[in-house]
């Protein structure tokens, strides 16, 4: 049954030039610079899984540079046998929204049993990981601590580290770069599926790199393997790599959204009454509200001559969402440097900005969901007191410094 699956499953991807949907395709004729983990698996390291019964976490994202999925160029692969499917948050398809709970189910695709890791566990069973000699990962990451993508990560490890099975990572490249990372370093006591590693929220570091760090920092102790990228420098943004970029969640279509999504996220995500553009045609590119003054606001914030983006009037009515058919009026985002631009910065100003603009206005949501955003709960505090961004900025810098010296031990590309 298996082997007529896979026949089907090969002849279908033969006739299919875009086997998944993607949201930005590069244009013809160029070739990507960067070659991704399962490309380097498949081709160069077959080695580590040749013969072996193999589990896959992975979403519509886990695609090689030709944009065929992993799970299918596996289940198709002779040299492998591909019996086990994990799905994270949205599902092994990505067709589950935001937050929704997602349960086992059986992929449409290759016949296979997927077992939720987004629903009643969010950790791979000791029955799943006894069918397997190996665990793989291959999900793209927007390089934010607060994406559940790297939770699941972890928790997978967590599990085949108990159940003694290997974990292979397929690296993949870290869309906002390698070299820069912002904010307070999360702390224990918020551990949770947005904050899993003691990390900042931006890391500027692969799946790869974390996996490491996880594994060590955190005491997981699993039998770790890396496949790294062919072609990766930590200066690379993913806009250098000649990839084309395929949607990892409902609000990430483009890899603009990427570069985003912390900037407006760490706002909206924290607070009841400010819209992040989730609900709009604008996912992650705008901040607005029924109370605020959008000239004030876009005024302000380009006034605070943040580096690599400014700011222009906006009015919308979400058409679904918590802000659903609210009249909005805020600012828009236009990225002018995505090199230049630091998206935690630009949501701590906002944050201040909002705060001095309309003091009492902006309703914060209560202080562990805050926290769990944030890593801590003093940026809320600061927040209410007043306190400037560069001063709320000014009070992480130590613990940065400290962190800066630690993810060194896990960095694979220069």
């Amino acid at each position: 049954m298996r082997a007529i699956a896979a026949a089907l499953l090969a002849a279908l991807l033969a006739g299919c030039d875009e086997p998944v949907a993607i949201a930005a395709a590069e244009p013809a004729g160029v070739s990507p610079h960067v070659s991704l983990g399962i490309d380097v698996l498949l081709d160069e390291r077959i080695e580590l899984v040749r013969g072996k019964r193999l589990g896959l976490i992975t979403n519509p994202s886990g695609v090689d540079a030709n944009l065929v999925a992993t799970a299918d160029r596996l289940f198709t692969d002779e040299r492998v046998e591909l019996v086990q499917l994990f799905g994270p948050e949205h599902g092994i398809r990505g067709e589950a929204d935001a937050g929704e709970k997602v349960g086992d189910e059986v992929d449409a695709r290759t016949g296979l049993p997927v077992e939720s890791l987004y629903g009643s566990s969010r950790r791979p069973s000791a029955a799943s990981l006894a069918r397997i000699d190996a665990l793989l990962f291959d999900i793209q990451d927007v390089g934010s601590r607060t994406y559940t993508y790297l939770a699941t990560l972890g928790e997978a490890m967590t599990a085949a580290a108990g159940a003694g099975v290997p974990v292979i990572v397929l690296d993949r490249p870290n869309p906002l770069g390698g070299l820069v990372f912002e904010g307070p370093i999360r702390e224990e006591k918020w551990k949770s599926f947005i904050g899993f590693g003691p990390v900042p929220v931006t890391h500027g570091m692969t799946a790869g790199e974390l996996a490491r760090l996880f594994n060590a920092e955190m005491e997981i102790g699993c039998e770790l393997t890396v496949v790294p990228m062919a072609g990766w420098r930590r200066s690379m943004q993913w806009e250098d790599t000649g990839l084309a970029w395929v949607q990892t969640s409902p609000h990430i279509p483009h890899a603009l959204h990427a570069h985003l999504y912390v900037s407006t996220g760490m706002v909206g995500g924290v607070t009841e009454n400010v819209n992040e553009g989730v609900g709009s045609t604008l996912p992650f590119e705008t901040l607005a509200a029924e109370f605020l003054d959008p000239d004030a606001f876009a005024r302000a914030m380009n006034a605070a001559e943040l580096p690599g983006v400014r700011f222009h009037r906006i009015a919308y009515v979400p058409f679904y969402g918590r802000h659903e058919g609210m009249p909005l009026r805020g600012a828009r985002l236009y990225l002018t440097d995505r090199r230049a631009f630091r998206p935690l910065r630009t949501a701590l100003t906002a944050l201040a900005v909002l705060e001095e603009l309309h003091p009492g206005k902006v309703e914060y949501r209560p202080e562990e969901p805050f926290a769990r955003h944030w890593g801590n709960a003093r940026v809320l505090e600061r927040i209410r007191a007043g306190d400037g961004a560069a001063e709320i900025e000014a009070s992480w810098r130590a613990e940065l410094e400290r962190f800066a010296k630690a993810r060194e031990r896990y960095l694979l590309y220069d």
